[in-house]
Parts: structure tokens; C-alpha cells; sequence
């Protein structure tokens, strides 16, 4: 999978619950230009959530584009994220984006890249940018051994990226779906 630089996004599917976090940072180069920008988002009357990771206009355009193929596909995640990927891979003007998107609804969470991938993770698990690798590995662990909901459990990954990554920062946004009880 490639890596972003510029931010963190994860997601944890626990029972019925979904989460997506994402830091705030944005730079530039080596500068730091915004610390609060909102990088996961819920759509569609908040039944299906988005993050980002990448360049901020091409994620603002392949939000727009992804909104559209819901539209197409009457809401179904699967096709609109598979025709997201089709186009992403086939098109002149999208091929040059460099950004990577997570999706998730109450069934499925969808990894979606610019190479045509549209990925479902393993264990419920999902998370990319320059961050990526240590927020899925802190989320695995601590899905696997601790007792934290989906959303604690996404906040306190984000939290190991952000001391882990340099274009990461504890400044995150948790956008998140389903009951908060963890399953016995």
C-alpha cells in the first residue's frame, strides 16, 4: 500500500460499531500550515463515513466523485467505491491525484486507492497516510487485547501515530456509526 505524507487516517470495526479517525495536521513540504483540518467526514445523512489522506484538493474531488457514484449506485458503498476505483485508475485528470481514501458503512469498511484497489481489511482494521503503519498496528493490538470500544480504541491509535509520525498530530476528528458496547 502506498503511503501519504501529510496525515493519519484509521478505522475500527468492532460488532456493530464503526469508527474513522484522522488527524489534523496539514503542511507543506516541511511546514506545518494548519493544525484542526477535518480529514473524516460522515455523508449520506451520516450512514456512511470518509477519510482522506493526501493532497487536500484532490481529496476534496474524489469526495465529490464518491458522493456521485452513491448516487449512482443507489447507496451501495461496494459499487460506488469499485466505480470510484475504476474511474480513479482510468481516467487522465484522476490518475494524477495522490490521495487514498477509507469508507465505511455499517456493513463493510473499504480501503480505495488510485492504483483501482478497493480493499476490505482483515480483523476489521483499516488505516493509511504516513501514520498508517503504527495506527493500524496500535489498533490491531489493542482490538485484539483490550476491552475499548471502536472509538477509543481509533482515538488511542491515532494518538501512537501522532508520537510516532512527524506529519501527524493529536489534534483528531472521530466520526463514527453503531452502538458504542463492545460484544462479549
Amino acid at each position: 500500500m502506498e503511503s501519504m505524507k501529510g496525515t493519519t487516517i484509521c478505522c475500527v470495526r468492532q460488532g456493530d460499531m464503526v469508527a474513522i479517525a484522522g488527524d489534523g495536521q496539514v503542511t507543506l513540504g516541511d511546514t506545518v500550515i494548519k493544525h484542526g483540518a477535518r480529514k473524516v467526514r460522515a455523508i449520506r445523512n451520516d450512514s456512511i463515513l470518509t477519510g482522506f489522506a493526501g493532497s487536500t484538493a484532490d481529496a476534496m474531488n474524489l469526495f465529490e466523485r464518491f458522493e456521485a457514484k452513491l448516487d449512482e449506485h443507489s447507496g451501495s458503498l461496494t459499487q460506488a467505491a469499485v466505480g470510484l476505483a475504476k474511474a480513479w485508475r482510468t481516467d487522465r485528470v484522476l490518475r494524477r491525484l495522490e490521495a487514498m481514501m477509507i469508507v465505511a458503512d455499517s456493513e463493510r469498511s473499504l480501503i480505495i486507492s488510485g492504483n483501482g484497489d478497493v480493499l476490505e481489511p482483515d480483523e476489521g482494521v483499516a488505516a493509511i497516510g504516513s501514520g498508517g503503519a503504527y495506527a493500524k498496528a496500535a489498533a490491531t493490538a489493542l482490538l485484539r487485547h483490550s476491552t475499548l470500544d471502536a472509538e477509543a480504541i481509533v482515538r488511542a491509535a491515532m494518538k501512537v501515530a501522532a508520537e510516532t509520525c512527524i506529519y501527524t498530530n493529536q489534534q483528531v476528528t472521530v466520526c463514527s456509526l453503531g452502538s458504542s458496547k463492545k460484544e462479549a
